[in-house]
């Protein structure tokens, strides 16, 4: 199920956080993450029962029709691509600070990055 997709995501970024070092790998789980998090919040709305209501259309008043039961709720849609979009940002965001801080250093390795950044006193 989605919920059992969303667990393993947040159990492998813990490993993987806790065992290796690579920039490279924490891109790539963020990535991963966040995207478990929005499938996350489609199985809530799944449970809810309140994701795509079959009938109702999109907010936009048409031939008078104003009653609340014809529309769907355009908040919850919003919000979920909302956060794609701030997904999507952040991880540009951090792929261009990984190129950034390999062609300053020429490794991905956080530990000897760390090490340089002492020597320079940094």
């Amino acid at each position: 199920t989605t919920f059992s997709f969303v667990q393993s995501a947040g159990f492998t970024v813990i490993l993987t956080v806790g065992v290796t070092s690579s920039i490279i790998y924490f891109l790539l789980f963020f990535i991963a993450y966040s995207s478990a998090f929005v499938l996350l919040l489609q199985y809530i709305a799944k449970l809810a029962e309140k994701g795509y209501i079959s009938g109702r259309t999109v907010p936009i008043v048409v031939n008078g029709v104003q009653d609340m039961e014809a529309y769907i709720n355009p908040i919850p849609s919003g919000l979920v691509l909302t956060g794609i979009v701030v997904s999507v940002s952040v991880s540009a965001l951090m792929l261009s600070l990984t190129i950034r801080l390999y062609k300053r250093y020429h490794t991905l390795d956080l530990d000897e990055i760390s090490a340089r950044l002492k020597r320079e006193g940094l």
